[in-house]
């Protein structure tokens, strides 16, 4: 008996369809179907999603949009030798524009550019409608006499202002500074800052009679006080041991007129 033909040996069983039999249904091969899935808002939650829209965009229509909310006043505190009109010119704050646009931080950054004596300054909204500049001016710490003017000097050693009348109980800062080459490498700028912390750190009885602070070079500060009295500082290091001494030394010698604290460890007082 014949066996089967080669044509018949190679060829694929067939499904009922036609096609060509894939073996059993567990050997084929599918991918896989995915589907998305099918969300459902319940008309609650829609209605929720509408209404929270409307209030977001009703708000930023409120904020940027509407006249409720925009700048009309301005209103400034603290000031005690520059005027209200002064820091609000200064400031130019957009009156009219709305109040969540303005820039804060432009505005206290164009304040201490224009006006040196503010010191700081803090720009605060006041809603609904209002604009709030709430100023810190720079004390004078010394004066430095120039011609018939008077340059004032803060705690910090910054020159801020020039004024035509020297403010009361604030002494002056004169500088003869020896040019020597063992005193180059300290520049004018620091020697005012030497001379205002010894002004900082002198006691409190003495600080109210202080009238002039002169400044040869950083090792050599002294005090002109009431009275013709004089003190001899040294440098500005120290400066919690020359106080102590200082008062110590007035106490001992009420009626010296010359005082030497530039060794605390070893004050001298002369004179009557």
């Amino acid at each position: 008996m014949a066996g089967p033909t080669t044509a018949e040996r190679g060829a694929r069983p067939r499904s009922e369809s036609g096609r060509p039999d894939e073996g059993p249904p567990g050997r084929r091969f599918r991918l896989p179907r995915f589907r998305l899935p099918r969300f459902r808002l319940s008309p609650r939650v829609l209605i929720a999603l509408i209404a929270a829209v409307v209030l977001v965009a009703g708000g930023i229509w409120v904020l940027y949009g509407s006249s409720w909310l925009r700048v009309e006043t301005v209103h400034t505190s603290g000031t005690d030798v520059l005027t209200h009109a002064e820091v609000e010119a200064a400031a130019v704050v957009p009156v009219g524009a709305p109040l969540i646009s303005v820039d804060t931080d432009g505005i206290e950054a164009r304040l201490r550019r224009k006006l040196p004596r503010i010191d700081s300054v803090e720009v605060i909204r006041s809603w609904p409608n209002g604009i709030g500049l709430k100023v810190i001016e720079r004390k004078p710490a010394l004066l430095l006499e120039k011609g018939a003017k008077f340059i004032e000097v803060d705690a910090g050693g910054v020159l801020f202002a020039t004024v035509e009348k020297a403010p009361k109980d604030v002494p002056l800062l004169e500088l003869t500074v020896d040019r020597s080459a063992g005193t180059q490498r300290f520049g004018t700028e620091r020697l005012m800052r030497e001379a205002v912390r010894v002004r900082a750190e002198l006691p409190e009885k003495v600080a109210g009679d202080i009238r002039v602070v002169r400044v040869r070079s950083y090792d050599s500060i002294s005090l002109e006080l009431t009275g013709g009295r004089t003190v001899m500082w040294g440098s500005g290091e120290d400066g919690t041991a020359k106080a102590r001494a200082l008062t110590a030394l007035m106490k001992a010698v009420p009626k010296a007129g010359h005082f030497d604290v530039s060794a605390p460890t070893a004050p001298a007082a002369s004179g009557s």
